[in-house]
């Protein structure tokens, strides 16, 4: 059962291209910045954080900062969005507005910078948000009308080369992996990109051996070495294990409180960190209503 659930984890997050981006921003926020008619003059010195927002809870994809010593810098944030989303906008703008609002002191200016693979990704509904859309301040970034691989910056060609399909990966991946040989991008060592390009066709051919994805960019680098390989296993492991616990702990509070949880307590619950399950799955013996969960969760701030 727990491998089961293992492999079910491994092959949704190989399929999240959050995970490809964000590797790419961490290890150089100035790629964020290629994609921009307009980059700060200071964009080298920039940091990537992602940031999460309480009260309500909001989840920041990316957050860009200017250094400290810049007292008057923009502070930038990023959504990558490779799935439909009709409300997209009103989250992205209000997790954006409450950042900014609790951090105007430190930030003179903010920009939005959404990442999408096609125009028809983009949230239908936009008339509300004509405003801030048609305004200097928010950038929509359409991975396919951008030129073509051979002639974007490396580390941009990388975010293209998830979007590009099966038919064309493997002879757009093997032109990246000669381009970094010959470049030597930093940032981005010559190791990282190589990793990277082979964890995006992993998760593009997903019913290939990895010695087979090995084979088609006719690389010797073994993905079993790589680090995202292993930080994004790492992920599913454990993962894997969250979910089980929760499903356990579920079970147990149905059989204990002799009825269905209501869908919010359920919610609640999935939100759980590992150590926190294994608590509620100690303290559940002495539950008898739905009121005892409700103070153990009040009193874990869940």
């Amino acid at each position: 059962m727990n491998g089961t659930i293992i492999v079910q984890s491994w092959c949704s997050l190989l399929m999240r291209r959050d995970t490809i981006f964000y590797t790419l921003f961490q290890r150089s926020p100035t790629l964020l910045f290629e994609l921009l008619d307009n980059p700060p003059s200071n964009a080298a010195d920039y940091r990537f954080e992602s940031v999460a927002v309480k009260e309500p809870k909001f989840e920041i994809d990316g957050v860009f900062l200017p250094p400290d010593t810049d007292n008057s810098g923009t502070v930038y944030f990023c959504e990558v969005q490779f799935q439909k989303d009709e409300r997209l906008y009103e989250r992205l703008f209000s997790e954006s507005f409450l950042y900014f609002y609790r951090n105007c002191n430190q930030y003179s200016d903010w920009q939005t910078v959404v990442i999408y693979p096609t125009r028809i990704m983009e949230q239908q509904r936009t008339h509300p948000y004509r405003a801030l859309l048609d305004s200097d301040q928010v950038h929509r970034i359409y991975l396919h009308e951008l030129e073509p691989t051979e002639q974007l910056p490396l580390g941009v060609a990388l975010m293209v080369l998830t979007t590009v399909s099966e038919t064309e990966a493997p002879k757009v991946a093997r032109s990246l992996l000669k381009r970094t040989q010959q470049e030597m991008t930093e940032p981005l060592s010559n190791r990282a990109i190589m990793e990277l390009i082979t964890t995006i066709l992993l998760y593009k051919f997903t019913t290939l051996s990895r010695t087979e994805v090995e084979a088609m960019l006719d690389t010797n680098i073994t993905l079993q070495e790589t680090r995202v390989y292993q930080e994004i296993k790492a992920e599913g492991e454990q993962w894997g294990r969250e979910q089980e616990a929760t499903l356990l702990v579920l079970r147990l509070l149905t059989r204990r409180l002799r009825q269905e949880l209501p869908d919010e307590l359920r919610s609640q619950i999935t939100t759980l960190s590992l150590p926190q399950l294994e608590d509620l799955s100690e303290a559940l013996l002495d539950f008898n209503t739905l009121e005892d969960l409700l103070v153990w969760l009040q009193a874990n701030a869940v």
